[in-house]
């Protein structure tokens, strides 16, 4: 049984409809890149994928509450590659992005690194050093 169109704004062949079944979809000119966060021994590490993106791309700061902000443009750009043809369905457009994440209390705000390689964002966020606390139980020379 073939599904009833619900629309006929998005044409598609109903083979495409059947398959990729665009209909139940919201549409809009940006998705949210995934984003992981991975907690290592000595740092945290946040990796968030965007392919295609070069570091000019990215600006990663803190604000003035110490939180972590990642901003990612990508200006439009005329490819001639697509002159003679549209999209019929297009998912992967990232024209702007902002996230910003809480830092965990031990984050070592001073030391955070970012690197873009394979169309993934990482941002290193070392933890601060944790001091040994002494042995509590010490014994008291009697005198």
């Amino acid at each position: 049984m073939v599904p009833a169109r619900r629309n006929n704004q998005n044409w598609l062949p109903e083979i495409f409809n059947d398959f990729f079944d665009t209909n139940w979809m919201e549409h809009s000119n940006c998705t949210a890149p995934a984003i992981n966060v991975l907690e290592h021994e000595n740092e945290y590490e946040l990796e968030l994928a965007a392919p295609g993106m070069t570091k000019d791309d990215f600006k990663v700061t803190l604000d003035k509450e110490g939180d972590l902000v990642i901003n990612m443009e990508k200006k439009a750009e005329n490819n001639s590659e697509k002159k003679h043809g549209h999209y019929l369905r297009r998912e992967f457009s990232y024209s702007k992005f902002q996230k910003t994440m809480l830092l965990p209390e031990d984050a070592d705000r001073e030391h955070i690194h970012a690197r873009v390689e394979n169309g993934v964002l990482t941002v290193d966020i070392p933890k601060i050093a944790k001091v040994k606390a002494e042995d509590t139980n010490r014994a008291i020379e009697i005198q």
